[in-house]
């Protein structure tokens, strides 16, 4: 028994060694490249639900990579506060037409009354 222990560690420390080493004629690995955002939202047009929904980030050492996610949240926002103004300026305009057809609705009685 104590004989296999003492092979069964000299099997690991040699794989371990030549995994470390490199194994040879190889050398050791290249540095990977960092994964970087593939699918970047579109710059070209409005960002589309659909565009959100297949945004992937890669992987970085400590979840994602802060300045891929940073830079889409960035974006985002600019488009949601852009279509936020958009929408209230045609509530607005709206408001005004609506107040605009009751003024001239309830002027058109009036008139017909003085004639």
């Amino acid at each position: 028994m104590f004989l296999f222990l003492v092979v069964a560690l000299a099997v690991v420390v040699a794989a371990v060694t030549l995994a470390v080493v490199g194994g040879g004629e190889n050398g050791p690995l290249p540095e990977a490249a960092p994964e970087r955002l593939q699918d970047s939202l579109p710059p070209d047009r409005p960002v589309s639900r659909a565009d959100v929904e297949s945004l992937r980030f890669p992987l970085a050492a400590r979840g994602y990579r802060m300045a891929d996610v940073d830079d889409a949240l960035g974006r985002l926002g600019a488009e949601l506060a852009e279509r936020d103004a958009r929408i209230a300026d045609l509530e607005s305009a709206l408001a005004g037409a609506q107040a605009a057809a009751h003024h001239v609705s309830m002027e058109k009685p009036a008139r017909e009354d003085q004639q």
